[in-house]
């Protein structure tokens, strides 16, 4: 199977690192044009140029907004009024005790973790129908399953993309336009490459080794029995995107190494 997304144009929110900016390089080696987001417009060219020094002849552009609130949002939209494919990726995370988290810190996550994807969906969504195609994709969590006691107001959010994602499918019904959510497990972007440095750091070990721990400590149930790679993610949300996911709608598709101990 070859993807081939020439003639389609992407958004991927919260693209200058991470899982995100992987996702944006897959997209652009599959032949669609890409826009990469990213809160400061340093960054944002930054990984535009990475991008377009990997893949060759890649057609990537750059828009500096966060997506966390109303005004970045529409600021997106303005500059590029419409999309094929939506990934929305933008999201943050941190451990913290739940007695300790305040209501400020539940509301900005899930300003950043949920409203950002609903407003964007919501703005490119209609084009999508009216054009009878289009790929909406959300980037959960394993987390949204599995909620995890050191970041519940995290997994909170993560189980909110899930409703909306198959929400949104619902609206699709008949037409070549999909909606999917894709949960990774642990996955060594930079950010969690960071708190694993500082869990290493803490407990005196080298980093693989820390590594190894959180996974058999956090997450034991892992038949991977390590941290995925962003582009073991990226390859799922690339495949979802293209046209050969034609059949694939309103699911939740797991790249989390096998740790949810279901069946479906």
């Amino acid at each position: 199977m070859k993807i081939d997304l020439k003639g389609k144009t992407a958004l991927v929110t919260g693209s200058t690192a991470g899982i995100g900016h992987a996702i944006a390089k897959g997209l652009a080696a599959a032949g669609a044009e890409v826009t990469v987001n990213g809160r400061t417009r340093e960054k944002v060219e930054a990984a535009v140029a990475a991008i377009t020094k990997t893949v060759p002849g890649a057609r990537v552009h750059g828009v500096a907004a966060s997506v966390s609130t109303v005004e970045g949002c529409n600021t997106l939209v303005t500059a590029l009024p419409e999309v094929d494919i939506l990934i929305n990726n933008a999201g943050i995370f941190e451990p913290k005790d739940f007695f300790e988290t305040p209501d400020e810190d539940w509301s900005r996550f899930f300003e950043v973790n949920v409203m950002s994807g609903v407003r964007l969906s919501r703005a490119y969504m209609q084009g999508m129908l009216k054009r009878n195609w289009g790929r909406i994709v959300f980037i959960s969590s394993e987390s949204a399953l599995n909620i995890p006691t050191e970041m519940i107001h995290y997994g909170m959010t993560k189980t909110a993309q899930l409703s909306i994602s198959r929400g949104l499918a619902e609206l699709t019904r008949g037409t070549a336009v999909t909606v999917n959510s894709v949960l990774p497990g642990p996955t060594m972007s930079e950010g969690v490459e960071t708190f694993v440095k500082a869990l290493a750091k803490q407990n005196g070990q080298s980093v693989e080794e820390a590594a190894a721990l959180f996974v058999k400590q956090h997450r034991p149930t892992s038949l991977l029995q390590r941290f995925a790679s962003v582009e073991e993610v990226a390859n799922m949300v690339v495949y979802v995107a293209s046209k050969e996911a034609s059949a694939t709608n309103g699911a939740a598709l797991r790249v989390e190494g096998g740790i949810i101990q279901t069946i479906a």
